[in-house]
């Protein structure tokens, strides 16, 4: 019996690492092997998209405030400027904490893009999540949302996009209405989606005073979160000869509870009576900031008072990101 012959690959183009396209796990590569994509060049690729980011948004401007409209805030949204301008066709782009069905985008029907921050991603790497989808966005037929997919490995990241020098300024809002621009008149399945998101929104604030804190209220009580910048390790030194000096609170009846970490970034958290609503917070923490900044400038080492009131706000500590 003759033996089966070996399969010639001649007709098949070997192509270069670089150039071969991202495609399903289970689709054959595009290089030609004739394996399935993940046992071969996916493999690489997965590896590289998992590896975690822990700072995604570091670089952009208002960094602390991409990290609050990831992690805190319900309805808010902010104008982006590309580097280069604005195709033709695109009178905008904006970013938003979340649209109707969980979309990722959604390019409108007079061409502008909205861009969701909230969702799922499917690499280790937000920023270059987000990224695929905008250029997406950009290039979808105007009024068609965007589907999330897997992103390719070497893909550009926001940073590659976004204009550095350019304001980021979000608006924070009491609903969803920005969806769209007649609400009354939305297709079925957004209206509902617009209803429960609506439902569902805590009154969120942000201050005017300082950078990237924010109020929200809730049933029990109020409460600020405020993103910070500072190196995790200074901050919670400066932190804590606050609290052992009792200078961390915001006034009568708040407390410093602790702060988790979000996107590489510290997030410290106070408890507000139910009486106290953004305005009256406004003075208070501008006050706080500046014994923050006099505490993180403080290079001596902790007392025995200090080092147990840093134990006390990190074991309070908690990861969201």
């Amino acid at each position: 019996m003759a033996k089966k012959r070996p399969q010639s690959k001649a007709g098949k183009p070997q192509l270069k690492d670089g150039e071969i396209p991202v495609v399903g796990a289970r689709e054959p590569c595009p290089c030609g092997s004739g394996r399935r994509y993940k046992a071969c060049h996916g493999r690489a690729a997965a590896q590289a998209v998992t590896e975690l980011v822990h700072r995604p948004f570091e670089g952009l401007a208002g960094e602390c405030d991409w990290v609050a409209l990831r992690e805190l805030v319900p309805a808010a949204t902010v104008g982006l400027t590309l580097v280069g301008g604005l195709p033709e066709g695109v009178p905008s782009v904006t970013l938003a904490t979340v649209l109707p069905m969980a979309w990722p985008a959604l390019r409108r029907d007079d061409g502008s893009v909205l861009l969701a921050l909230q969702n799922d991603t499917s690499s280790g790497d937000l920023s270059r999540d987000l990224a695929d989808t905008l250029q997406r966005a950009l290039e979808a037929e105007p009024g068609s949302p965007v589907a999330a997919r897997r992103v390719p490995a070497d893909g550009p990241r926001l940073q590659d996009l976004l204009s550095a020098d350019a304001a980021f300024e979000p608006v924070v809002h009491t609903g969803f209405e920005f969806w769209v621009p007649d609400a009354e008149n939305a297709a079925p399945e957004v209206a509902a989606s617009l209803e429960r998101a609506n439902a569902a929104a805590i009154p969120t604030t942000r201050l005017s005073g300082v950078d990237a804190a924010y109020w929200c209220e809730t049933p029990e009580k109020n409460h600020l979160r405020w993103v910070m910048p500072h190196p995790e390790e200074q901050l919670l030194d400066a932190l804590a000869r606050l609290h052992a000096a009792g200078a961390s609170s915001l006034g009568d009846d708040t407390r410093l509870v602790g702060s988790f970490r979000a996107h590489g970034l510290v997030v410290p958290v106070w408890d507000l009576p139910s009486s106290m609503g953004a305005e009256a917070c406004e003075k208070p923490a501008v006050e706080f900031a500046e014994r923050l900044k006099n505490a993180l400038a403080s290079d001596t080492p902790l007392t025995a008072e200090e080092r147990r009131a840093r134990g006390g706000l990190t074991n309070r500590q908690v990861t969201l990101s």
